[in-house]
């Protein structure tokens, strides 16, 4: 890759698209992320001084985090106070020259700058704008605080992902702001399909985190409104998917088994050297293997703490059972698939390498790719604000006195 801020035009899927990013924090930065990897000439506004403060959440080093590195990546920043009346203009007439705007802000905070949809496609009607808030721009929750760690708990994850009798579990990750941020995405690219198309010109996407969320949940509506059925929190197991769990090995490892398929079925009882369990008619269906679970699982688990974790997983294997490692961030870097994969890149940073994860999906003729690590608050300011919009040398100045600028 190229450590340069200010690449050559690539032949992308999205290049030649103008993203106008005012997000901050994770949902609305990581759809940025995900349209500049492909592409898109993503324009980030940020405050003057410190910027985003994510620039400054979890691991630091000479003042930005690392997590900067990556969810920054292949951006343009372009400080700007849009709190005063002269900054929100020079976003104005940014978003005027923009495809897509992305905001993640309270509703109704970009109306009060007067950057709203409404204001914006007067003069730029092909504009797509993605909101991404808690609940949604609409209906009676609209204006609460909307932080993923809430919106994970209504939208029906949190309570079925725990241990029965004991508090829900939450992943040690903002996994509702990321799952909001692909949906924005997706909605902008479907919403940019359809303007080409000329279904219709720029439109709203209206994201809310609770609801990304809710669109992962399966059969959870179904089962409920067909049978009555509330999904309750099953530990490392699947409601009514037997077998399929989280097993300790004897080296003290844990690894996933999924036997859950018939014929899979017979194959893991056959590799464990119970061919008793494999031929038992009881067992030969899924509802017969959910009617005995504590009983197979018994089996598995005894079976696991006789082995290594990595002999297990390959006896399984070689049964073409479905099993595997749990992996930390450690084994994902010395595991040779990950290499040669491709799912690490290498920036540099004060002249030091730091590798940041690749993004998916691959595509074969147009792939994406980092191109730059995420730029300095403001570092693109003067660039974008002459080139763009024209500004002069003396209008630079008189807002970097006002400090509107940096």
């Amino acid at each position: 890759m190229t450590t340069e801020t200010n690449p050559p035009v690539h032949n992308k899927p999205l290049s030649g698209i103008r993203v106008i990013e005012f997000g901050q924090l994770i949902a609305g930065p990581f759809a940025g992320s995900l349209l500049a990897y492909f592409g898109a000439e993503v324009i980030k506004i940020e405050p003057p001084g410190k910027g985003d403060p994510i620039r400054g959440w979890r691991a630091v080093e000479n003042g930005t985090s690392f997590w900067w590195h990556s969810i920054g990546r292949n951006k343009k920043s372009v400080s700007l106070d849009l709190r005063t009346e002269a900054g929100a203009k020079i976003a104005r007439r940014l978003a005027d020259t923009a495809d897509v705007v992305i905001e993640n802000f309270r509703p109704g905070v970009m109306e009060s700058w007067g950057l709203g949809p409404e204001s914006l496609k007067v003069d730029n009607p092909d504009l797509v704008y993605a909101r991404i808030s808690g609940y949604g721009q609409t209906g009676p929750y609209a204006n609460k605080p909307g932080f993923a760690s809430v919106c994970e708990g209504m939208s029906g994850l949190r309570y079925v992902n725990g241990h029965p009798g004991q508090a829900p579990v939450r992943p040690n990750l903002s996994i509702g702001d990321s799952i909001a941020g692909l949906h924005a995405a997706f909605g902008i690219v479907m919403a940019l399909l359809g303007r080409e198309r000329k279904l219709c010109q720029g439109q709203v996407v209206d994201v809310a985190l609770y609801e990304s969320i809710f669109n992962l949940m399966e059969a959870v509506v179904p089962e409920y409104s067909g049978a009555g059925i509330v999904r309750e929190p099953s530990g490392t197991t699947v409601t009514g998917i037997v077998p399929t769990n989280t097993y300790l090995c004897r080296d003290g490892k844990y690894i996933v088994i999924g036997g859950n398929g018939d014929s899979i079925f017979k194959r893991l009882m056959c590799a464990i050297d119970r061919e008793d369990m494999a031929n038992d008619p009881a067992l030969a269906d899924n509802a017969g293997r959910v009617a005995q679970e504590p009983y197979i699982d018994s089996v598995l688990a005894d079976w696991c703490q006789s082995i290594d974790s990595l002999a297990a997983v390959a006896q399984l294997e070689a049964a073409r059972v479905p099993a595997g490692p749990i992996y930390n961030v450690a084994d994902m870097f010395a595991d040779e698939h990950y290499q040669a994969r491709s799912m690490f890149e290498r920036v540099e940073i004060d002249g030091k390498p730091l590798d940041i994860p690749a993004m998916a999906p691959k595509l074969e003729q147009t792939p994406g790719e980092t191109l730059w690590s995420g730029p300095r608050v403001g570092e693109h300011t003067q660039s974008v604000l002459t080139e763009t919009l024209g500004l002069s040398e003396s209008e630079l100045n008189d807002l970097r006195g006002q400090h509107i600028i940096d």
